[in-house]
């Protein structure tokens, strides 16, 4: 008896399971990381407007720690599916103990920069002399979790190239509720103020980090992986990183540039962007949950040696991309009455965000494209094009950014420019996708 063959629809249909079954976990996970801030915030609030100041400083300077090392996370995901693609699970969970070893190692030397220097870092923001106590406080204490911050991205990865987005759904949520019970027990119900603070996401932070090694450890002992540190595999994790690194460096320089040049725009201009800036920042996480499912995806698909999925499957996620950001344009232009009074009542400053927020929405089908085919090439582990066309694109945003102040325009412009730079970074991750260059296959790159 023949098999009947594979239609078109069937494949399509196939493709989106397994992109709702990644993506929908992954976007729950994404959302929980935010709101670890939002906890710390609102419990930090009620004590002072002089912690409330150093708290926005300290996490600043904390975020940015962490968020470089995002590779951690990404590059372990293409590593890890294409072994499990190629059915080497031994091999997939070994390669990323080598990544969680990476991740200690750096977070340690993080630890070691971070407190010793922190008074300096704090000063470095122009704090206020009531706010840098505060903000140096909490940025000793809480460099102290930055360890168990980067295992939780390494481990993330793993389980993400495992084909695993429900897990660490779970552990965030989990961290993200015990966050929030030890960030009131140990401000008010210990008296310890914005140490507590500190204190409590340290420990969520170190709990959540063990639960990973939990599963991990779990999975190495089934499938006889060794747990002991390899020095050429943490050496290879740190090498693919590194495209990755840049490529992250790149896009924080177009935030940072964007805000600088906002600033300079005036008060109302500055306090507009802030709120747009917020709107965008959760818009992508919709848009990144279906690019960690091209990660993995892709990586299982070359790992696998089949081509013809990997294209199939980046075809569909573009397709998806492209539909996710117009339904979220169409969204914010619906919400924009009732979203910007949310966050201001001042009109100057609400007459200056609604035209950037339109321009933010309209672009929204090419930030689905930018986001998909970025998550499809890490994927693919093709992190150095990734580094060089961000760094190209850095480059035609820089002078356009700088040119705003001068020729007019306002925030508007400026978000005209934040547009070009998403559509310089769609034209040059298309022609990646175009030629097939990405498309290597095997266990390894």
């Amino acid at each position: 008896m023949t098999q009947a063959p594979v239609t078109p629809r069937a494949t399509r249909r196939r493709h989106d399971r397994e992109i709702v079954t990644l993506a929908v976990p992954a976007f729950g996970a994404l959302v929980a990381e935010p709101l670890f801030l939002m906890v710390d915030t609102a419990v930090v609030g009620h004590l002072g407007t002089a912690q409330l100041a150093g708290l926005g400083i300290a996490s600043a300077l904390l975020v940015t720690a962490v968020s470089v090392f995002v590779f951690l996370a990404y590059a372990t995901t293409a590593a890890v599916a294409r072994r499990v693609g190629a059915g080497d699970l031994r091999a997939a969970i070994r390669q990323g103990m080598d990544s969680i070893w990476l991740a200690l190692l750096l977070g340690a030397a993080v630890v070691a920069v971070v407190i010793p220097t922190a008074p300096t870092l704090v000063a470095l923001f122009g704090s206020s002399d009531t706010a840098a106590p505060y903000a140096t406080t909490y940025l000793r204490i809480s460099a102290l979790g930055i360890p168990a911050m980067l295992v939780v991205l390494a481990a993330t990865g793993v389980l993400r190239g495992l084909q695993d987005t429900k897990t660490p759904l779970y552990v965030a949520v989990a961290g993200f509720i015990a966050n929030g019970a030890l960030n009131v027990g140990l401000v008010y119900g210990a008296d310890l103020g914005i140490a507590g603070s500190a204190w409590g996401t340290v420990i969520a932070q170190a709990g959540m980090a063990v639960a990973y090694l939990y599963v991990v450890i779990r999975g190495a002992r089934r499938h006889g992986a060794s747990l002991r540190p390899n020095a050429a595999g943490i050496r290879a994790s740190a090498q693919a990183g590194v495209p990755l690194l840049v490529r992250t460096l790149s896009l924080r320089a177009v935030l940072m540039i964007a805000t600088a040049v906002a600033a300079r725009l005036g008060d109302k201009d500055i306090a507009a962007h802030q709120i747009i800036l917020s709107l965008w920042s959760l818009l992508a996480f919709a848009l990144d949950a279906i690019a960690i499912a091209g990660q993995a995806i892709i990586g299982r698909y070359l790992g696998a040696g089949d081509t013809q999925g990997a294209r199939e499957a980046c075809r569909r996620m573009v397709q998806w991309g492209i539909a996710t950001g117009a339904v979220l344009g169409l969204l914010v232009i619906l919400a924009r009455p009732v979203f910007i009074p949310l966050f201001t009542d001042d009109p100057t400053v609400q007459e200056a965000a609604l035209p950037a927020l339109i321009v933010v929405a309209l672009a929204q089908p090419i930030s689905g494209i930018v986001f998909v085919l970025d998550g499809i090439l890490m994927g693919a582990g093709d992190g150095p094009y990734l580094a060089r066309a961000m760094l190209l694109t850095l480059a035609i945003f820089i002078p356009a950014a700088l040119l705003v102040p001068t020729l007019g325009g306002g925030l508007t412009a400026l978000w005209g420019a934040m547009t070009l730079m998403m559509a310089t970074r769609m034209l040059t991750l298309w022609l990646r996708s175009r030629s097939g260059l990405w498309i290597v296959t095997g266990a390894t790159r």
